[in-house]
């Protein structure tokens, strides 16, 4: 087998302001008809690679061969092989190859129409001869302050791992890296210990989104503090927007790794069982930083608006004391304003600076009483 180039992570594409909606983001429409039969191959979720790409890793503790290949049925071989063997597919719009990976390793309907149904809450189903496991791949568009989702499908049986991805690129390179160099006990275990290094690297990978989302809240409560505008305000509401996805694709994943490491799956061996107990407990700890980050939102949130509400009751302030002050000036001015013939006043020759001195008197005394009661 020929030797694969490796190159980083793609990144993923943003999200622009005309993007979907956060309600198409959370409940996303299915193109499969109403009342189709269970089982039905259908890709629900929008294309996102021209071409599928099939990479190959046949390996055991003495060997390890790597490959892109053609066509899937070329993997097959060595997945029946004695040897273990993973097999990644990038894009999921071509169905007839989950056609004929069902077919040749019995993988069930059902399993592969979940495969295809890119809308899935992560999850873990046991089947005959093989377990599916659903997770969500997230990354972080720091542009558009986005959190960006794309379902990782695992069927895992005896001596194979098939995993779907929607598009090119993913946080499994560190353990394409392990498998390389021989490092640590992946070769040497079976395809239940791989699919553990696969979902630990994915839960791994949340907590980088976290750190990167929980940055931004920072900079957003430094700004609230200093110098908040609404712009402020929208960044906040988006950053909650974000949060309920965020939440969405992690929530579920604690029943699911639950199952794993529980022993509920007959194919996961009891030593992969201890390793699968710590990522059931980095799950947790995510879960809980995500609803932490959330409170932090709401309170900064809630921060903004009483520094709104503040700064108008200081204008309301000013505005206050410049009416009061003016009320009785506008009562002199108004009271020697009218047009009688009979007012002594307006026949004293210093009538004129002595109502100016007055007035003057009457405006400094009163801002000399709102400063002594602390109202300046």
């Amino acid at each position: 087998m020929s030797s694969v180039p490796h190159s980083p992570r793609d990144p993923h594409p943003s999200i622009s302001p005309s993007g979907p909606s956060l309600i198409g983001r959370l409940v996303r429409r299915t193109s499969k008809p109403a009342g189709a039969q269970p089982g039905t191959l259908i890709h629900t979720g929008p294309k996102k690679v021209e071409k599928v790409r099939v990479r190959v890793i046949d390996y055991s503790a003495q060997h390890l061969d790597e490959a892109i290949v053609d066509r899937i049925d070329e993997s097959f071989s060595l997945a029946e092989a004695p040897a273990a063997t993973w097999v990644n597919i990038d894009g999921l719009h071509d169905v007839s190859i989950l056609e004929a990976v069902g077919d040749r390793f019995g993988v069930h309907r059902l399993a592969l129409e979940d495969v295809l149904s890119t809308n899935q809450r992560p999850k873990v189903e046991e089947y005959e001869k093989h377990f599916l496991f659903i997770m969500k791949m997230l990354s972080f568009d720091v542009e558009t302050e986005s959190v960006l989702t794309e379902q990782v499908s695992l069927i895992v049986g005896p001596g194979y791992v098939f995993s779907f991805q929607e598009r090119f690129g993913d946080v499994f390179e560190p353990v394409r890296e392990r498998m390389r160099s021989a490092k640590g006990r992946i070769r040497s275990r079976g395809t239940d210990y791989l699919a553990y290094a696969l979902i630990d690297a994915v839960v791994d990978s949340y907590f980088r989104i976290i750190e990167q989302v929980g940055d931004l809240i920072e900079e957003l409560e430094e700004e609230v503090l200093s110098d908040p505008s609404t712009a402020t305000m929208h960044r906040i509401h988006r950053l909650k927007r974000e949060m309920l996805v965020l939440r969405k694709a992690v929530w579920p994943l604690r029943e699911a790794t639950g199952q794993l490491y529980r022993g509920e799956i007959r194919l996961i061996g009891e030593e992969t069982q201890l390793f699968l107990r710590d990522v059931y407990d980095h799950t947790v700890q995510v879960i809980d930083t995500v609803e932490t980050l959330r409170d932090v939102l709401s309170g900064t949130m809630d921060l903004y608006m009483s520094g709104v509400s503040n700064r108008m009751n200081e204008v309301m302030k000013v505005l206050t004391i410049i009416a009061t002050i003016f009320i009785p000036l506008s009562f002199f001015t108004g009271l020697y304003g009218m047009n009688f013939d009979y007012m002594p006043e307006l026949h004293v020759p210093w009538g004129y600076p002595t109502l100016l001195a007055a007035m003057a008197i009457m405006g400094g005394g009163m801002l000399w009483q709102f400063k002594r009661k602390g109202w300046l």
